[in-house]
């Protein structure tokens, strides 16, 4: 089998100077990426910076004989996003990949959480991802070529206690995952999510004594696969979480159809509503937008 590198390749990668994204740039200068290592350096919850853990990281990619540059910009602002974008064309002249998995955590919650709070977590995971992939987009259509990895969660999909803000924000990254696949499809550039669970320092507090081995590691192939040129899908989402590797998708049931409804006739058929015998699977490639509304149009052409 022909190992699959980056030759050649310019990567970004956000919050790499630890966890996950450490990881990432390791996997990816080891097979020829030459890497933005990106990280601010702040405490867990994205206060203070530190560039430490970028310069580090660079350091075991160059002591391995590849190429990096250490970038402490701050994804939270469209300035941070656009520096961090510039240092890849200053640095290398271009970029090919961009993975945004910078990250914090701040727990609270629906009922007590502050405005604050709630605000500086959105800031990072959700317009942080929009604030790199805005300055790299219109690069990688212009070149015709572009790989783009988001960090979702199954938080985004299934939500859970504590952390509204997180879960509002991974589930945001969803519908941005959607329109970088489509409006790239015709230039070259995929994008696709990954939804990793590891054991990192964003498990501070967490009771992980039950868990089966989660490393960082574990991850980073399924993300080389979805950053490398040969990736062959976009607009989708892959788990990858103590060794198994999965398809998320949103699906939908068929429903049911009346030309008309009252709120008791939507209670007497709320169970054929729901029913999921009939699912409608429409992946935002190629068509999904268009394919929802021609199946409920035709629905309510046939009566159903």
């Amino acid at each position: 089998m022909t190992e699959r590198r980056f030759d050649g390749r310019v990567a970004v990668i956000t919050g790499s100077g630890r966890g996950l994204g450490r990881e990432y740039a390791l996997l990816l200068a080891s097979k020829g990426a030459r890497i933005v290592v990106n990280d601010l350096g702040s405490g867990i919850s994205g206060d203070g910076g530190d560039a430490g853990p970028a310069e580090e990281v660079v350091r075991e990619i160059r002591a391995a004989g590849g190429e990096a540059v250490a970038c402490t910009d701050s994804v939270a602002t469209p300035e941070g996003g656009k520096a961090i974008i510039d240092a890849a064309l200053d640095s290398f002249g271009a970029i090919d990949i961009l993975i945004h998995n910078a990250g914090n955590v701040r727990y609270g919650s629906l009922e007590e959480i502050s405005y604050e709070d709630f605000r500086a977590v959105v800031d990072v995971h959700l317009m942080g991802a929009f604030h790199v992939v805005r300055p790299a987009f219109p690069l990688m259509c212009k070149a015709g070529y572009g790989r783009v990895v988001l960090t979702g969660s199954i938080g985004g999909i299934y939500g859970t206690h504590n952390v509204v803000n997180y879960g509002v924000s991974k589930a945001g990254t969803i519908g941005l995952n959607n329109v970088i696949a489509i409006e790239g499809a015709a230039k070259g550039v995929k994008s696709n999510m990954i939804l990793p669970g590891a054991v990192t320092r964003m498990a501070e507090g967490l009771d992980i004594s039950q868990y089966p081995p989660m490393g960082a590691d574990l991850v980073a192939p399924v993300v080389g696969w979805l950053a490398h040129e040969s990736c062959s899908i976009s607009g989708e989402m892959l788990v990858s979480m103590a060794g198994r590797v999965a398809r998320a998708y949103v699906a939908e049931t068929e429903g049911a159809y009346r030309p008309d409804w009252t709120i008791d006739q939507v209670a007497e058929n709320i169970e054929a509503i729901r029913d999921t015998d009939r699912e409608w699977i429409l992946p935002p490639l190629p068509s999904g937008y268009l394919d929802h509304l021609q199946r409920s149009f035709e629905m309510a052409r046939r009566g159903g």
